[in-house]
């Protein structure tokens, strides 16, 4: 049995769709069973969220595989970053421990560091800890920012694009390498005991990013092209972006459709950006960003380029995948962490 959180999230869906697909007996932590759509009658529901840990007993009966991708990017009413994010992931590393669970495979964020200054990513650098310092077999993913045709984000730039006008925040040249749900979801398949992967990714650590590097204006252009719209960019300075999603943040408080995360890279010089409404939406460093492209070759999932987008079932993807031309890709570095907790190993590969 597999304990599956955030299964109503940009990855949760398509990977909770590989799983029924292969008949896997899954058991989704879950507050609405409505979200999970039609799957919600192939899997075991557990009525609970990451505030409410006496829901973890329950969920974790006769678990043996937990696969935890539910967070949060912004403080909620039942808790805060720090309480969703890296308190309930030691609550439920424990009550698993507790349980009996073998294995337990976890969803980080490229960066993750006690030293950032977002508390997302510290909030998941404590989580991450809190996970090695434990009895139970593991799997770390760490991937960039991760997009769907339906995800919050892609959604907002299609709001945004109703405007005469889009804004952008900054100059607009925060470096990204997005990837596609539906490739997330295939590296937890193979990672998975029993998978291609299954056996060498126990004690692993993989940092996942897509194949081409774009800058926030770019993905937005991408986006408009999509939609067949044509829009001109509003620059709108730092200061008042901070201020003004800071003020939305104040006003619509857990509902607000962006917030302000300061997320500055001192080696790429990346400008800070308003935090794309996904938990993974991070802005990369390209040297960070290409060892993560190798964490897909060490699980050996290949990312989808943007122009292969026409086989697959999501037209929007299609069309979002075919508005921008592919990039040569640069040297790439695999990066993964051995079995050994203190240890970590790296090879470079350059294609």
């Amino acid at each position: 049995m597999l304990l599956l959180t955030g299964a109503t999230g940009t990855i949760g869906l398509p990977l909770l769709r590989r799983l029924t697909a292969a008949g896997l007996p899954v058991r989704c932590l879950v507050r609405d069973p409505r979200r999970l759509e039609a799957e919600r009658v192939r899997v075991q529901i557990a009525l609970g969220n990451l505030a409410d840990p006496f829901s973890f007993r329950h969920a974790l009966r006769g678990v043996d595989t937990v696969l935890h991708l539910a967070s949060t990017i912004r403080d909620q009413p039942g808790g805060s970053i720090e309480e969703l994010d890296a308190i309930a992931t030691w609550r439920l590393v424990k009550a698993a421990e507790r349980a009996g669970v073998q294995r337990f495979v976890f969803f980080s964020t490229l960066g993750a560091s006690t030293r950032s200054p977002a508390r997302l990513m510290r909030a998941k650098a404590i989580a991450e800890r809190a996970l090695l310092d434990s009895s139970l077999s593991w799997t770390i993913f760490a991937p960039s920012m991760v997009y769907s045709p339906s995800d919050p984000f892609i959604t907002l730039l299609e709001r945004m694009s109703l405007l005469p006008v889009v804004p952008i925040s900054g100059s607009g040249r925060a470096g990204f390498q997005p990837i596609w749900a539906e490739d997330v979801a295939d590296c937890v398949i193979a990672a998975l005991p029993g998978g291609p992967a299954g056996t060498e990714s126990a004690g692993a650590r993989y940092e996942l990013s897509g194949p081409e590097t774009l800058t926030y204006a770019e993905i937005v252009g991408c986006v408009l092209r999509s939609l067949r719209r044509r829009r001109p960019f509003l620059r709108v300075p730092l200061p008042v972006a901070r201020r003004t999603l800071r003020l939305v943040e104040l006003l619509m408080g857990p509902a607000a459709f962006a917030t302000w995360t300061r997320r500055s890279c001192s080696r790429c010089r990346s400008s800070p950006a308003s935090a794309p409404p996904t938990p993974s939406g991070s802005a990369s460093c390209p040297s960070r960003c290409a060892r993560a492209r190798g964490g897909l070759r060490k699980i050996r999932v290949v990312p989808s380029p943007r122009q292969s987008g026409k086989e697959r079932t999501w037209p929007r993807q299609s069309k979002i995948r075919a508005a921008c031309p592919a990039r040569p890709s640069a040297t790439r570095t695999a990066s993964r962490s051995g079995r050994s907790r203190a240890s970590t190993r790296s090879a470079t590969e350059t294609r």
